[in-house]
């Protein structure tokens, strides 16, 4: 049984992932938390050094885009594909210009007022108050500290285009998003399914940004799927 990677999004960890691993087993699951560089080849090149020979992958926003660039570096290591509310493209230059003062705010005290002010309120579909997730959200950045964050947004702000690298790949993809994600929204992922025809586009409704934990009945069955494919 190929064992899966899983790569959480921005200032998170495994948490992220609610209890889709255990709802995965006995498949092997090993999670890669991208906080050692602050690009996205270096971190793609540790993920790479402690990946098994071949693996499927799985990210979400971050993660996603992370998971591409692991792409780009080994293709002939990647057995599955799935991405989750990403994409491909760079950044704009309008997200690039808020990043540098976010990292100042975050490096200077200011960490947990940029993840309540303005990352958390894009989170979450309209209307769902789920305190809890909120709360995790807060508490995996914490966690992290202002140094990752520093490293993952410079990473973010600099990455390379990686449609190319999508349109190569060839094995089981998966592309989910929850249907109100207003940070990486519908037409990235249906060019990322685009890019790749043999794709299984999923909108998971009553979700935004993080379907894994708005509604985990709901994207644990589409990555089952994708991984029996």
């Amino acid at each position: 049984m190929t064992p899966l990677v899983l790569i959480p999004g921005m200032m998170c960890d495994a948490r992220m992932w609610g209890g889709i691993p255990a709802a995965l087993q006995p498949r092997a699951i090993i999670h890669m938390l991208p906080t050692g560089d602050d690009t996205m080849t270096g971190l793609a090149r540790d993920v790479l050094r402690d990946a098994p020979p071949s693996f499927a992958l799985a990210g979400l926003s971050m993660g996603g885009i992370l998971a591409m660039e692991v792409l780009a570096q080994a293709p002939e290591r990647v057995e599955r594909l799935a991405l989750l509310d990403t994409n491909p493209r760079a950044e704009l230059p309008q997200v690039r210009a808020l990043r540098g003062p976010q990292i100042d705010r975050a490096l200077n005290g200011g960490l947990a007022e940029v993840m309540r002010d303005e990352m958390k309120p894009n989170y979450l579909a309209h209307g769902l108050e789920n305190k809890d997730v909120l709360d995790l959200c807060l508490d995996m950045a914490l966690a992290l500290g202002p140094e990752v964050f520093g490293r993952q947004s410079r990473a973010l702000r600099d990455r390379a285009d990686r449609q190319a690298e999508l349109a190569r790949f060839k094995g089981p993809a998966l592309v989910l998003m929850g249907a109100e994600d207003r940070l990486c929204p519908r037409d990235r992922h249906e060019l990322m399914h685009q890019l790749m025809p043999q794709s299984r586009l999923v909108i998971v409704e009553g979700a935004a940004h993080l379907p894994t934990l708005e509604r985990p009945i709901e994207t644990t069955a589409a990555m089952r799927r994708w991984l029996e494919d």
